[in-house]
């Protein structure tokens, strides 16, 4: 996989994308990105200002930490569960 583009090109190319009269397909060409991902930076791009319905960057970023931590919490939460399990039965063998 290739490595991301700096924000800060995202945020130029979808400007650029903006401001030309050229296709968004050719602006993609001449910033060697492929027409799919320009598109979709135009897409959050707009989500991100309020001009379409969407969760923000902001927001992507922070379910994602979100999702980790609860995944982080749950591995926790049965490793303890098991650990409880396995010392009862030393306390209480049958």
């Amino acid at each position: 996989m290739p490595a991301p583009f700096p924000p800060e090109f995202k945020r130029r190319a979808v400007q650029m994308a903006r401001e030309s009269d050229k296709s968004v397909t050719e602006v993609a060409r001449e910033l060697g990105v492929s027409p799919s991902a320009l598109r979709n930076w135009i897409t959050q791009s707009d989500i991100d200002e309020g001009r379409k319905p969407g969760l923000s960057s902001q927001d992507r970023s922070e379910l994602a930490e979100l999702r980790r931590e609860k995944f982080r919490l749950e591995t926790e939460n049965e490793i303890l569960r098991r650990a409880a399990a396995f010392f009862a039965r030393e306390i209480h063998p049958k």
